[in-house]
């Protein structure tokens, strides 16, 4: 069930399901800010981009080496919070902002986020096209308004959003190694989804891709944010998650199915993603199945 706030000057919402792995949405909305509204200081799990319609206001960010910079920001303009980057941001009193709001993350997030040329030290969104931009304006007010829409609906927008959003703001300097790297992404992530259930290595995983280990889990890193073992530790813990919620297998038979022989072993990667163990986790979130 979506949590959702509708005032008259602010529309809020959290995006129910964690389930998307290559790009995922957490809560959006839009606002009206009073005269000098603030939030923070504070610091997020996952990016959070703002894009200014009106008015003006005060960003105040911590940069790479943890100095606080500050940016005036206006309309037409945005600004991107990185995850756990401490920030403040307070609207003008004479012209306070209206803006609205996307927290999104996932595989494609980071390098999405590098392609539009912004990062804790160049946080601020200038667009380079005004048809682009209006139309990622566009896709973040749809998603402010449908919050009843179905999931999937939401992350097909929000790739629209996506798409806009580093079209709109890309830089010339994006090249071929780019999209090199990005085959060989792909083609360790398609190896993972196909396999994640099996004793699989991650030496193996670099041998689908043709690469040496080293090598690929450097560009791995660079574009996921996650070694390769960090990564496919979560995403079977999220596959796990999935199996407790909606199925009533033995904890020992979902360990199986996300790669794990060893009971004990599933428990402490499981408890070490979701700080707590599978079947307290699954006492907590557990479905019911539906009646017939």
């Amino acid at each position: 069930m979506k949590a959702v706030i509708f005032m008259q000057d602010l529309l809020f919402s959290v995006f129910p399901n964690e389930n998307f792995v290559d790009l995922g949405l957490y809560q959006f909305g839009w606002e009206q800010c009073a005269p000098a509204h603030s939030f923070g200081p504070a610091s997020r799990n996952h990016y959070l981009f703002h894009f200014i319609l009106s008015g003006t206001g005060t960003l105040m960010a911590d940069d790479s080496s943890g100095v606080t910079q500050t940016y005036q920001i206006k309309s037409g303009q945005g600004f991107m919070l990185f995850p756990n980057q401490v920030n403040t941001y307070i609207a003008d009193r004479e012209l306070p902002w209206e803006y609205t709001w996307i927290e999104f993350d996932g595989l494609r997030a980071k390098e999405a986020v590098e392609i539009a040329g912004l990062s804790p030290n160049h946080p601020i969104y200038h667009a380079n096209s005004k048809e682009l931009c209006a139309d990622m304006k566009d896709e973040m007010i749809y998603i402010a308004n449908h919050a009843a829409q179905s999931p999937l609906h939401l992350i097909g927008h929000l790739y629209l959003f996506l798409d806009y959003f580093t079209r709109s703001a890309a830089s010339l300097r994006v090249n071929h190694g780019g999209r090199v790297r990005d085959f060989y992404i792909k083609e360790a992530l398609t190896f993972i989804e196909m396999n994640f259930q099996n004793n699989i290595s991650i030496e193996e995983i670099a041998k689908s891709c043709g690469l040496n280990r080293s090598y690929f889990g450097k560009i791995f890193h660079d574009a996921v944010g996650k070694s390769p073992q960090e990564f496919l530790i979560s995403y079977r813990m999220t596959k796990a998650a999935e199996l407790l919620k909606l199925t009533e297998l033995s904890v020992a038979d979902i360990g199986n199915a996300v790669g794990y022989e060893n009971q004990l072993h599933f428990s402490r990667a499981f408890k070490n993603v979701y700080g707590m163990s599978p079947r307290n986790w699954r006492n907590q979130n557990h479905l019911p199945p539906a009646k017939k």
